[in-house]
């Protein structure tokens, strides 16, 4: 859903129902978009509410995600001005991840593969958004073991505590 607020300001509200894989090899590069490279910071990072400023290329937006389930969250995203954003992230964001995301269609679905940058390289992680929490999603070969109950992978986590530190 998109809210036009004051003629200017588009909001977008939604459940993100989405599980998260790690990987069993390689063979996903095969099928992959090209990358985008992904700026990501931290105004909170608590459980229940994570607040997070994106950049992508010139564009940006502000994120409030609130836990729902380890699987669900509801989640207001809202386009801020890119000057903005830097700001942010260079002023209230103490927590900053960076990471490329591909794209890869299969089946029918979308899987956001993000390989991590700096202290949280080698991760690679799958995330696939779901309509529900017991929809069926084809699994392909590349895709290994469920990690969505495990929050140590969740991006606000390894913001705090670099994958290379564990």
């Amino acid at each position: 859903m998109t809210i036009i607020i004051k003629g200017s300001l588009k909001m977008h509200t939604k459940l993100e129902i989405e599980r998260r894989f790690l990987l069993k090899n390689d063979t996903w590069r095969e099928h992959a978009s090209a990358p985008k490279t992904l700026q990501q910071g931290y105004l909170s990072v608590e459980k229940e509410r994570t607040i997070r400023v994106r950049i992508v290329g010139e564009q940006a937006w502000l994120t409030l995600k609130g836990y729902i389930s380890d699987a669900t969250r509801s989640e207001f995203e809202y386009e801020i001005p890119l000057a903005d954003a830097q700001m942010m992230m260079d002023t209230l964001c103490p927590f900053k991840i960076q990471k490329n995301r591909y794209l890869v269609e299969y089946s029918g679905y979308t899987f956001e593969i993000d390989e991590f940058f700096g202290d949280n390289a080698p991760l690679i992680l799958a995330e696939l958004e779901l309509p529900s929490e017991d929809t069926d999603y084809p699994r392909p070969d590349w895709l290994g073991e469920e990690i969505t109950a495990d929050g140590r992978f969740t991006n606000a986590y390894i913001s705090q505590h670099p994958y290379s530190t564990w």
